[in-house]
This record gives structure tokens, sequence and C-alpha cells, in this order.
């Protein structure tokens, strides 16, 4: 099994973390992406088949390969590997550079989107126009392209304002990504009506809380079926005030005739990895579910109320935060765990950790939490309370040593957490 917590040895200091960690690289290992391409997207005799949807290459002129999001570099690596030189061409947008031969690459940030973005996205956009109906686009769609899809340039203006207002709201992803897609010319269907007349098969990474592919990045190759009338509500909802200029979304069913949106993973097949593995390792299992949007606190209520003797607790979802005060560099993940120290009893071990392997700006996927992380920290002298006044959790499970450190993992399907009872 490939080594996906680079800290596993550190980490693993009784049975019990060393099979709750093992469970956990079960999960990364599910959603490993170019494992997921190499598994679904075939290529036999000029018949490419992606899941059950079939395309016959000798119809098409040109093939172009399109990739926005934190799966994106490693999937259209994974299928330039498969293609080869029958890519005529394409763009790919990631936090970081991969390895990709035949598209042109651009670095974009996330969380936040920012002026970096409008460039690669307004050449996406004009890509996309060129396009004819003898031409094939693959488009790779992944959690993170909300931000990193940027175009026009006032959408960009806007959407920054936007990401800072909503993350004091406590609205969830569904209401963001409605207001995403109402700001936006690629969102919300807006891709799809750039590409006609192409053939589009758009791959879904799905990252958004109860298999919501049409959410994700803001559903750029879906029909969107919210009205402005429905963004407008949500700004009342939350009183947010700034004056966005919000456009509709494209509603004629002639741009998505010929788009085949082909979902490919979500974090079903996380907890379905480590159900399997910690069944493996003779635990009884209990799955919470995998739309957990809550407060983290009543997500670790629910962990701990169906915690039993020998049994482990799984579920995945992005926990419901407002941000007040300062931020800090720490995400939900680590926030959730270091909550869960005043609530864990000694038989317990606890984590939250993200699937992509970054959370927020920490160079964690998360934290791990149990008698060990209490005891390490009141030798350091860290106060729990105190810790959360400040908001310099990833400082403290840094100096505790219990960070779950893998680097950025090229998946991305949520959140997800894990109790583990001895």
């Amino acid at each position: 099994m490939k080594r996906y917590i680079k800290n596993f040895d550190e980490l693993a200091i009784t049975k019990e973390r060393t099979d709750m960690l093992t469970i956990m690289e079960s999960a990364y290992e599910a959603i490993d992406t170019a494992a997921i391409i190499d598994k679904k997207f075939k290529l036999n005799n000029n018949l490419l088949t992606i899941e059950n949807n079939t395309f016959n290459l000798n119809d098409y002129d040109h093939i172009y390969i399109i990739g926005f999001g934190k799966t994106s570099s490693v999937a259209v690596n994974a299928i330039e590997g498969i293609l080869g030189d029958k890519i005529a061409g394409g763009i790919v947008m990631e936090k970081k550079l991969g390895e990709c031969k035949y598209v042109k690459q651009y670095i974009c940030t996330h969380p936040k989107p920012s002026v970096e973005n409008i460039l690669p996205s307004e050449e996406l956009a004009q890509l996309a126009e060129k396009l004819d109906e003898k031409d094939l686009a693959i488009v790779v769609v992944s959690g993170g392209g909300s931000s990193m899809l940027c175009w026009p340039k006032l959408e960009c203006e806007q959407g920054i304002i936007l990401y800072d207002e909503f993350l004091k709201s406590g609205g969830d992803i569904t209401e963001l990504n409605t207001l995403r897609k109402h700001l936006s010319l690629l969102k919300g269907g807006g891709l799809a009506k750039l590409l006609y007349p192409a053939t589009v098969a758009s791959l879904i990474f799905c990252d958004v809380p109860g298999d919501k592919y049409e959410e994700v990045a803001s559903g750029p190759t879906y029909k969107d079926t919210s009205l402005v009338q429905d963004a407008q509500s949500i700004l009342l909802k939350y009183n947010l005030k700034y004056n966005f200029i919000l456009n509709e979304t494209p509603k004629e069913d002639i741009y998505f005739e010929k788009v085949f949106n082909i979902p490919l993973v979500t974090n079903s097949y996380a907890l379905t990895g480590m159900k399997k593995k910690a069944e493996e390792l003779g635990y009884n299992v209990v799955n919470i579910g995998a739309k957990l949007y809550e407060e983290p606190k009543i997500i670790i209520n629910k962990l701990l109320t169906n915690a039993k003797p020998h049994t482990v607790v799984i579920g995945a979802g992005e926990p419901s935060v407002i941000v007040k005060g300062e931020r800090g560099i720490n995400g939900r993940c680590e926030y959730l765990t270091m909550l869960s120290l005043d609530m864990i009893g000694p038989e317990n071990i606890l984590s939250s950790f993200a699937s992509d392997g970054i959370d927020n700006l920490s160079i964690s996927a998360g934290a791990i939490a149990d008698k060990f992380t209490i005891e390490k920290a009141n030798k350091k002298n860290l106060s729990i309370k105190e810790t959360l006044e400040k908001n310099t959790i990833d400082d403290f499970f840094s100096k505790t040593g219990d960070q779950i450190i893998t680097g950025e993992t090229g998946s991305n399907v949520s959140d997800l957490m894990i109790l583990l009872q001895k």
C-alpha cells in the first residue's frame, strides 16, 4: 500500500493510533486521482470509454483537455498518459505545476480568487469559444475550481469581496456557489455554453458533501436551475450589503445537448475505503454520513454518541465555521480536532483530516486528538482555551507533534472525520 501520511511512524505511538492512521490511509487510497483515471478512463482501438460513456475518436478532428481545481494537474497528466499526441492542446489551472506535456499550465490562487486567475480564465474561455462541432473537449472539474475560474474581470473583483464576506455569514457551500454562478460567465453552465457546439466529456471529481456533482467548481458544465432571484435572496438572508452585479445563467437546452457530465469520485469512496479497512482490522464501524455540514461541536457529539468499545465511527463533509477575529492559518480540520480535546475521553482517538492534504493555509491535512495530545500540551504549558481564543491552533498541534502531514494529495472530496474507541 502506498504511504500517504508522511509522518505516519512519528504519529503511530500506540496500536490504536497505528490502526487509525492505517484506516485514514485507506481513505486516501480510495480517492487517488491517478488511480481513478487509470480505472475509469480506457482507450481501445480509438474508442474512448469513460465510465459508461463511449466516444469514437474517429468522429472528432481535435481533442482538447481543459482542467481546473485541485485534482486537475494530476488527472490531466494521467489522461495525457493514455491519449498522448491525440491531444491537440488545452489549459489546466491548478495551485501548482504538474507534469503535463500537451496542455498549457497556469498556477492559480486558492481558496481566495485573485487577479492572477483572470488571464488563464480568459484564455480558457477563448479556447472554449473556438471549438466547433467536430471537436471533443475533455473537461476535468474539481474542487477549488470556483476560485480559479475567474472571468470576466468583474467576477473576480466581486468574488474576492464575496469570499471575505461569506466566511463571516455561516452560509453553506450550496448558497455560496449559487452566488458565484450568478457573478460569472463560466460557472453555472457558462463554460458549456462557450464550448457549444463541441462534444463535452466533463469528468467530475466531487468535493461537495452529499454527492452534489453539479455544485463542484460551481457547475460550469451543468445546466443551472437557480435564478438571479435566488441569489438575491441569499444576499438578503445574510445581510451581504455590497452591491453585487448579478447575471442569469444559461437556461437554453441546446447548450447542454452534447454535454456528458461524468461523475468519477466523491467522499463516499473514502468512507467505503475506511469502512473496509477498519473491518479488516477487526473493528465495528458506524458511518454517520457523507454530508456533515453542521457546526464542529455538533459533529463531534455525533461521533461520540455512536462510539462504543472497539468501534470506529466515520463521517465526511464540510463543517460550518463562522470566522471571527483573526483567521489563523489552520482550517476546519485542525479546528474541529482542537475542539474535541475538551470533549473526548481517554479511550478515544479523534481526527478530522483534509482529503486534499492541505487544511486552509496550514502545511498539515489535520491533526490527531487523544490523551497523549493532552499530556504533551500540558508538559509544554499549552492552553486549549487560550489556543482557541487566539486561534493559534496550527501552532498548538505543531508543538505537540500531532499534525498529519501528507502534502498536497492531488485528490479532493471534502473533509473526513474518524473516531476510534478502544
